[in-house]
């Protein structure tokens, strides 16, 4: 299939073209930290930015955090998140 935007330049705020499953760890960063988290179920999602704050959020199903994390935590988390990038 051909991409009408393959030249162009892929912003902060463009489409995802890529998703991954986060594994929520305590300790182990995000591989590629993601543009944002897509919530694939509700709940509770812990997410710890680049200063080592984690905050707790309630999530529903399909939410979008907007958020570039560098770990979810397993402590707290009960919601399934993917990254999209």
């Amino acid at each position: 299939m051909a991409d009408r935007f393959e030249g162009t330049a892929q912003g902060m705020t463009s489409s995802a073209t890529r998703h991954a499953t986060i594994t929520p760890s305590d300790s182990v960063a995000i591989t590629n930290k993601p543009r944002a988290l897509y919530c694939n179920t509700a709940g509770t999602v812990v997410i710890v930015d680049e200063a080592g704050t984690a905050l707790s959020y309630t999530v529903t199903a399909g939410q979008i955090i907007p958020f570039r994390g560098v770990r979810v935590n397993a402590t707290g988390t009960t919601a399934t998140v993917y990254g999209w990038d």
